[in-house]
């Protein structure tokens, strides 16, 4: 359903811009067309007299022909097309068409949907958009970059394609995730889509159906590793540096062997965070505090397994580790409620494959032991419940179906009231359905999901299924660094995030009982957090000095940019 009025883009006073473009030129730039909505002035002034039908239509004509013909497609994908060439011909119309119906088309245009594009990237391509920068072109990657004719990029999304949601291996076919990633910037956080920039890396694949696929429009080697990989990382930063000194780089959907050590490489190189790691911890924790708030409990009493020690597991861990710092709970104590299982068992110092950050989080053998763990072989997830006794159980296997009958009813057992939270995406990944967790769980569980689920029958009533969507986080996150000229992101910002998050009390007719508000308050939401960050870049000395308390509501109003056609003048030589 639409936003309410209320709710939509605030409508600015008319931007104006000079330009030398017209005629057909005009027409296919999509920053400045405007299509059947061009002015009978306009159309005089700029040469496009017979160029269009000749009757000049109103942008909410423009509104209702597009919706119908988004609605008029047959199922997600070819919605995804049709919204994706819109997007290619006419930003204005597209980011104000999302934004009215953003509950219904961002699943279109981001996940779930999103995942099938990349696969089918390249037998669907239509128009390229962003910057490729590929491992046979690294001699001229400052040329390549030079080619971007905007000097005033604000905002990165940069992947290799490796780890893309749980598909994997994708190659160039990554660069549906940080398109997608960006124009949620622009919808919630208002950032302009000419200050945004996707970027693909390609350094090869090793996915064979790729590998073997004449249509595939990427570098058809197998992927790098070692010495050469990083070197090239190492010339992108550096170049992007150099290019962009004052852009937010976001790095996404990078394979766990790289996505830690690049961020913790780079962090304090560049202004710069991981939001597999970063994003997906701030949602995870706010949807956390959040129930527990509903519920009277305290974060320092709860035990919690994650099923899966990626990125996003070791990322929710270290923050929730962090906010219980913030409760004075050592890091020994805070260590002892979160427990990590991967695909080899649980997480633990015994074991000699663990990688630097599941060390970090790793049970000790003796406190393993102490609760009658067998360590002398793996130690599933279901031992793990068994033992631990969870109250708060979070999936970022990538497996469908790790969240068994079983295994949901021995939590319940012992933990009242349980928080679980599925969040693998696409949908074909999630752990559980959360119809069948409240079957299991006589309807007792707090439930919220990766992927979009319809609201679950439970008692006679509806339930809506709340979201941990990092589209929550993210957008306020950038806005609120670009604003506040913080020189660099600190996990103080998510965690002042996912506070934020948490105590955003407004709640959609039909969404009060869900743990996360529903995507229509995607803007405010964004604003609340865009301002959380800012303070915190001011409290701990980060921000640009001209920042202060009392001018940080302005500032993030000067950064936002919505979706208004400009009027147009033309650029005398």
């Amino acid at each position: 359903m639409p936003q309410s009025a209320s709710l939509k883009p605030q409508i600015q006073e008319q931007e104006v811009v000079e330009t030398s473009l017209s005629g057909q030129a005009l027409l296919t730039n999509p920053y400045l067309n405007k299509g059947s909505a061009f002015s009978e002035e306009e159309r005089r002034e700029f040469g496009l007299e017979g160029l269009l039908p000749p009757r000049v239509n109103s942008v909410e004509s423009q509104l209702q022909r597009t919706y119908d013909n988004f609605a008029a497609k047959d199922n997600p994908i070819n919605q995804n097309i049709y919204l994706g060439g819109l997007h290619d011909r006419n930003e204005t119309l597209f980011y104000r068409l999302v934004s009215d119906h953003i509950a219904e088309m961002l699943p279109i245009i981001y996940t779930p949907t999103v995942g099938e594009a990349c696969r089918r990237y390249s037998h669907m391509f239509r128009r390229a958009r962003g910057l490729y920068l590929s491992y046979p072109q690294r001699d001229r990657m400052r040329e390549l970059l030079r080619n971007v004719p905007h000097d005033d990029i604000s905002v990165i999304v940069v992947t290799d394609g490796e780890r893309i949601l749980g598909l994997g291996d994708l190659g160039v076919g990554g660069m549906g995730i940080p398109v997608g990633k960006l124009a949620i910037y622009t919808l919630g956080a208002g950032i302009h889509p000419r200050r945004t920039l996707p970027i693909l890396l390609d350094v090869g694949t090793n996915n064979p159906e790729l590998l073997n696929d004449p249509l595939y429009l990427g570098w058809q080697h197998e992927r790098l590793r070692g010495a050469e990989y990083d070197g090239f990382i190492d010339l992108f930063v550096r170049s992007v540096k150099e290019r962009w000194p004052k852009a937010l780089l976001q790095w996404e959907d990078f394979a766990k062997a790289n996505a830690w050590r690049l961020l913790e490489r780079y962090r304090n190189d560049i202004l710069s965070f991981n939001d597999d790691i970063q994003g997906t911890a701030s949602v995870t924790l706010a949807g956390i505090l959040r129930a527990l708030k509903l519920e009277g409990r305290d974060l320092a009493q709860e035990r919690i397994v994650y099923a899966g020690a990626g990125s996003a597991a070791t990322g929710t861990a270290r923050l929730i580790a962090l906010e219980l710092k913030g409760r004075g709970v050592s890091a020994e104590a805070a260590k002892a409620g979160e427990w990590l299982v991967d695909s080899m068992g649980l997480v633990h110092l015994g074991r000699g494959d663990l990688s630097s950050e599941k060390k970090l989080f790793a049970q000790t053998v003796e406190r393993a032991k102490s609760l009658g763990l067998d360590l002398s072989k793996p130690v599933d997830l279901a031992e793990v419940v068994r033992k631990v006794k969870p109250t708060i159980l979070i999936g970022a296997s990538g497996q469908p179906g790790t969240f068994s009958e079983s295994l949901i009813k021995e939590m319940a057992r012992g933990a009242g009231r349980p928080i679980i939270f599925p969040l693998s995406n696409p949908t074909s990944k999630c752990e559980a359905v959360p119809e069948d967790i409240f079957k299991w769980t006589g309807g007792k569980a707090w439930v919220a999901t990766g992927s979009p689920f319809a609201p679950v029958s439970l008692n006679g009533r509806k339930v809506a299924i709340g979201q941990c969507n990092n589209a929550f986080i993210f957008p306020g996150v950038g806005l609120g660094i670009v604003a506040s000229g913080a020189k660099r992101v600190p996990e103080e910002f998510f965690l002042a995030s996912a506070k934020a998050l948490s105590d955003f009390d407004k709640r959609l007719p039909g969404f009060e009982d869900s743990l996360f508000p529903n995507l229509e308050h995607l803007r405010e939401i964004s604003e609340k957090i865009a301002a959380a960050v800012a303070k915190e870049a001011v409290r701990l000395g980060l921000a640009d000095p001209a920042v202060g308390p009392g001018n940080i509501h302005d500032l993030l109003r000067s950064q936002v940019w919505n979706p208004v056609y400009p009027k147009l003048k033309r650029l005398k030589s």
